[in-house]
């Protein structure tokens, strides 16, 4: 049983979120992280299935995801993956009951940007968050310039601006734009 009083003893914590959307379909585990956050001037959506997840982040685009693994219907790892397709920018925090290394490993690999095991203490939590939303906000505004060693950028003749994964260097590609093949460079240029 989780002490509910250690979540409403927070002091004003500055999380860099107003909108997170929380993906838990357990009610008990799903009121504890709303109070907590909304203690601290965070607004909660909470969405108890892959449907809803995709309903409210697309509604009510939010600044940072909460998502369980375990849910019905589909898996926390799909839907993170979807929404990540939508829309890489919004951070995905995992907060599973899950705490093993294959599971971390696939959750990254499908998009999630942090990973917290349940329980967590309510401090914790907060913090995690602060620190996964200030990670995605410098991947995706600071990663655009040239020292980012994750992407490879390079334009083809015709204008067309490529952003790629470094793991592409020296492989061949066709240009959308003009249909000239290309060949990613080993560095951005």
């Amino acid at each position: 049983m989780v002490d509910v009083n250690r979540w409403t003893s927070l002091g004003s914590v500055e999380i860099p979120v107003n909108l997170v959307l929380l993906v838990e379909d357990d009610p008990e585990p799903a009121a504890l992280v709303k109070q907590a956050l909304e203690r601290n001037h965070v607004t909660v959506r909470i969405a108890k299935d892959g449907g809803q997840a995709q309903a409210s982040f697309t509604m009510h685009r939010p600044d940072l995801v909460i998502l369980d693994l375990i849910l019905p219907g589909e898996s926390g790892f799909e839907i993170c993956e979807r929404l990540k397709h939508v829309d890489e920018t919004v951070p995905v925090l995992v907060l599973s009951a899950i705490d093993m290394d294959d599971s971390r490993e696939l959750a990254a690999r499908v998009g999630a940007d942090g990973y917290l095991c349940k329980p967590v203490a309510p401090e914790q939590l907060l913090t995690s968050i602060k620190e996964v939303a200030e990670q995605v906000w410098q991947r995706t505004h600071l990663g655009k310039h040239e020292s980012d060693p994750e992407r490879i950028r390079f334009t083809c003749h015709c204008g067309k601006k490529f952003k790629v994964s470094a793991s592409h260097r020296g492989k061949n590609m066709t240009c959308p734009q003009c249909g000239e093949p290309l060949v990613v460079p080993k560095r951005s240029m």
